[in-house]
Protein backbone atom coordinates (compact mmCIF):
# COMPACT_ATOMS: atom_id res chain seq x y z
CA UNK A 1 0.00 0.00 0.00
CA UNK A 2 1.39 3.41 -0.96
CA UNK A 3 -0.04 6.63 0.49
CA UNK A 4 0.91 9.92 -1.22
CA UNK A 5 3.90 8.21 -2.86
CA UNK A 6 5.34 7.01 0.47
CA UNK A 7 5.60 3.22 0.93
CA UNK A 8 3.94 2.07 4.17
CA UNK A 9 5.42 -0.53 6.49
CA UNK A 10 4.21 -4.06 5.73
CA UNK A 11 2.04 -4.44 8.90
CA UNK A 12 0.41 -1.07 8.17
CA UNK A 13 -0.30 -2.02 4.55
CA UNK A 14 -1.80 -5.32 5.66
CA UNK A 15 -4.10 -3.63 8.19
CA UNK A 16 -5.25 -1.07 5.61
CA UNK A 17 -6.04 -3.93 3.21
CA UNK A 18 -7.97 -5.83 5.91
CA UNK A 19 -10.03 -2.75 6.87
CA UNK A 20 -10.77 -2.14 3.18
CA UNK A 21 -12.43 -5.59 3.02
CA UNK A 22 -15.07 -4.51 5.54
CA UNK A 23 -18.47 -3.34 4.20
CA UNK A 24 -18.74 0.39 3.77
CA UNK A 25 -15.00 1.00 4.30
CA UNK A 26 -13.31 2.71 1.37
CA UNK A 27 -9.55 3.08 0.91
CA UNK A 28 -9.33 6.50 2.60
CA UNK A 29 -11.36 5.38 5.61
CA UNK A 30 -9.25 2.22 5.84
CA UNK A 31 -6.13 4.37 5.99
CA UNK A 32 -7.60 6.69 8.63
CA UNK A 33 -8.61 3.75 10.83
CA UNK A 34 -5.18 2.17 10.47
CA UNK A 35 -3.25 5.28 11.40
CA UNK A 36 -5.63 5.89 14.31
CA UNK A 37 -4.74 2.43 15.60
CA UNK A 38 -1.03 3.13 15.10
CA UNK A 39 -1.37 6.12 17.47
CA UNK A 40 -3.68 4.30 19.91
CA UNK A 41 -2.23 3.32 23.31
CA UNK A 42 -1.04 -0.28 23.28
CA UNK A 43 -3.45 -1.46 25.97
CA UNK A 44 -6.45 -0.15 23.99
CA UNK A 45 -5.19 -1.73 20.77
CA UNK A 46 -4.71 -5.09 22.50
CA UNK A 47 -8.18 -4.82 24.06
CA UNK A 48 -9.68 -4.26 20.60
CA UNK A 49 -7.75 -7.21 19.18
CA UNK A 50 -8.87 -9.45 22.05
CA UNK A 51 -12.50 -8.42 21.52
CA UNK A 52 -12.31 -9.40 17.84
CA UNK A 53 -10.75 -12.77 18.70
CA UNK A 54 -13.36 -13.38 21.41
CA UNK A 55 -16.17 -12.82 18.91
CA UNK A 56 -14.71 -15.42 16.58
CA UNK A 57 -13.95 -17.88 19.40
CA UNK A 58 -17.14 -17.62 21.44
CA UNK A 59 -19.98 -16.49 19.17
CA UNK A 60 -22.01 -19.19 17.42
CA UNK A 61 -25.36 -19.40 15.63
CA UNK A 62 -28.40 -20.59 17.55
CA UNK A 63 -29.48 -23.95 16.12
CA UNK A 64 -33.15 -22.90 16.26
CA UNK A 65 -33.38 -19.27 15.16
CA UNK A 66 -29.87 -18.73 13.73
CA UNK A 67 -29.31 -15.59 15.76
CA UNK A 68 -25.79 -14.99 17.01
CA UNK A 69 -25.29 -16.20 20.59
CA UNK A 70 -22.84 -17.52 23.16
CA UNK A 71 -25.15 -20.38 24.15
CA UNK A 72 -27.23 -22.79 22.10
CA UNK A 73 -30.20 -22.41 22.11
CA UNK A 74 -30.02 -18.64 22.51
CA UNK A 75 -31.58 -16.71 25.38
CA UNK A 76 -34.66 -15.76 23.33
CA UNK A 77 -35.38 -19.32 22.22
CA UNK A 78 -34.88 -20.55 25.80
CA UNK A 79 -37.25 -17.95 27.29
CA UNK A 80 -40.54 -19.82 27.81
CA UNK A 81 -42.20 -16.56 28.88
CA UNK A 82 -42.06 -15.37 25.27
CA UNK A 83 -44.95 -15.99 22.88
CA UNK A 84 -44.13 -19.37 21.36
CA UNK A 85 -46.82 -19.01 18.66
CA UNK A 86 -45.18 -16.13 16.76
CA UNK A 87 -42.00 -16.00 14.69
CA UNK A 88 -40.59 -12.77 13.30
CA UNK A 89 -38.41 -13.39 10.24
CA UNK A 90 -35.57 -10.88 9.82
CA UNK A 91 -32.61 -10.51 7.49
CA UNK A 92 -29.77 -10.08 9.98
CA UNK A 93 -28.97 -10.48 13.68
CA UNK A 94 -28.76 -6.67 14.01
CA UNK A 95 -32.48 -6.55 13.19
CA UNK A 96 -33.17 -8.69 16.27
CA UNK A 97 -31.32 -6.17 18.42
CA UNK A 98 -33.31 -3.31 16.90
CA UNK A 99 -36.64 -5.04 17.54
CA UNK A 100 -35.66 -6.03 21.07
CA UNK A 101 -34.88 -2.39 21.89
CA UNK A 102 -38.53 -1.52 21.24
CA UNK A 103 -39.66 -3.88 24.06
CA UNK A 104 -42.96 -4.39 22.22
CA UNK A 105 -42.39 -7.70 20.44
CA UNK A 106 -42.41 -10.72 22.74
CA UNK A 107 -42.36 -13.61 20.25
CA UNK A 108 -39.58 -15.65 18.67
CA UNK A 109 -37.24 -14.83 15.77
CA UNK A 110 -35.71 -16.45 12.72
CA UNK A 111 -32.62 -14.87 11.12
CA UNK A 112 -32.16 -15.46 7.39
CA UNK A 113 -28.60 -14.10 7.21
CA UNK A 114 -29.19 -12.16 4.03
CA UNK A 115 -31.70 -11.68 1.24
CA UNK A 116 -32.24 -13.17 -2.18
CA UNK A 117 -30.05 -11.13 -4.53
CA UNK A 118 -29.29 -12.69 -7.93
CA UNK A 119 -27.02 -9.78 -8.85
CA UNK A 120 -24.82 -10.70 -5.87
CA UNK A 121 -25.11 -14.43 -6.48
CA UNK A 122 -27.30 -15.04 -3.41
CA UNK A 123 -30.14 -17.50 -3.95
CA UNK A 124 -32.66 -19.07 -1.56
CA UNK A 125 -30.32 -21.96 -0.78
CA UNK A 126 -27.77 -19.54 0.71
CA UNK A 127 -30.32 -18.32 3.29
CA UNK A 128 -31.78 -20.04 6.35
CA UNK A 129 -35.14 -20.63 4.68
CA UNK A 130 -35.34 -24.41 4.87
CA UNK A 131 -34.72 -24.41 8.66
CA UNK A 132 -37.56 -21.86 8.93
CA UNK A 133 -39.91 -24.18 7.08
CA UNK A 134 -38.87 -27.00 9.40
CA UNK A 135 -39.74 -24.89 12.44
CA UNK A 136 -43.12 -23.96 11.01
CA UNK A 137 -44.05 -27.53 10.12
CA UNK A 138 -42.90 -28.95 13.43
CA UNK A 139 -44.21 -26.38 15.89
CA UNK A 140 -47.36 -24.60 17.05
CA UNK A 141 -46.75 -21.36 15.19
CA UNK A 142 -49.87 -19.30 14.51
CA UNK A 143 -48.33 -16.14 13.02
CA UNK A 144 -45.27 -15.44 10.88
CA UNK A 145 -44.14 -11.80 10.67
CA UNK A 146 -42.06 -11.18 7.54
CA UNK A 147 -39.93 -8.25 8.69
CA UNK A 148 -37.43 -7.98 5.86
CA UNK A 149 -36.19 -4.52 4.92
CA UNK A 150 -38.54 -2.46 2.71
CA UNK A 151 -36.28 -2.47 -0.36
CA UNK A 152 -36.25 -4.47 -3.60
CA UNK A 153 -34.28 -7.45 -2.26
CA UNK A 154 -36.19 -7.52 1.02
CA UNK A 155 -39.55 -7.45 -0.74
CA UNK A 156 -38.50 -10.20 -3.16
CA UNK A 157 -37.34 -12.37 -0.26
CA UNK A 158 -40.61 -11.84 1.63
CA UNK A 159 -42.65 -12.73 -1.44
CA UNK A 160 -40.61 -15.91 -1.95
CA UNK A 161 -41.06 -17.02 1.66
CA UNK A 162 -44.74 -16.09 1.61
CA UNK A 163 -45.36 -18.44 -1.32
CA UNK A 164 -43.64 -21.27 0.55
CA UNK A 165 -45.49 -20.89 3.84
CA UNK A 166 -48.92 -19.82 2.61
CA UNK A 167 -50.04 -23.47 2.13
CA UNK A 168 -49.28 -24.14 5.81
CA UNK A 169 -52.37 -22.11 6.72
CA UNK A 170 -50.93 -19.80 9.37
CA UNK A 171 -51.39 -16.05 9.61
CA UNK A 172 -48.73 -14.11 7.67
CA UNK A 173 -48.17 -10.44 8.45
CA UNK A 174 -45.65 -7.70 7.77
CA UNK A 175 -44.73 -4.52 9.70
CA UNK A 176 -46.86 -1.48 8.87
CA UNK A 177 -45.48 0.94 6.34
CA UNK A 178 -44.21 3.38 8.95
CA UNK A 179 -40.77 2.17 7.87
CA UNK A 180 -39.26 4.26 5.07
CA UNK A 181 -39.00 2.51 1.72
CA UNK A 182 -35.39 1.62 1.07
CA UNK A 183 -34.48 1.84 4.75
CA UNK A 184 -33.01 -0.83 6.99
CA UNK A 185 -34.74 -2.08 10.13
CA UNK A 186 -31.52 -1.90 12.14
CA UNK A 187 -31.35 1.89 11.59
CA UNK A 188 -35.02 2.67 12.35
CA UNK A 189 -35.74 4.59 15.52
CA UNK A 190 -37.50 2.73 18.34
CA UNK A 191 -40.80 4.63 18.11
CA UNK A 192 -41.15 4.07 14.35
CA UNK A 193 -40.23 0.41 14.72
CA UNK A 194 -42.63 -0.11 17.63
CA UNK A 195 -45.54 1.40 15.70
CA UNK A 196 -44.66 -0.61 12.59
CA UNK A 197 -44.75 -3.85 14.59
CA UNK A 198 -47.88 -3.00 16.55
CA UNK A 199 -49.71 -1.97 13.37
CA UNK A 200 -48.56 -4.94 11.30
CA UNK A 201 -50.83 -5.94 8.45
CA UNK A 202 -51.85 -9.13 6.69
CA UNK A 203 -49.37 -9.97 3.98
Amino acid sequence: MISDGIPAAAPVSRLVDEFHKLPGIGPKTAQRLTYFLVRMPEDQARSLAEAIVAVKDRIILCSRCYNITESDPCLVCNDLARDQTRICVVEEALDVLALERTRTYKGLYHVLHGVISPINGVGPDELQIQPLLGRLRGGDIQEVILATNPNLEGEATSMYIHKLIEPLGMKITRPARGLPVGGDIEYADEVTLSRAMEGRQEF
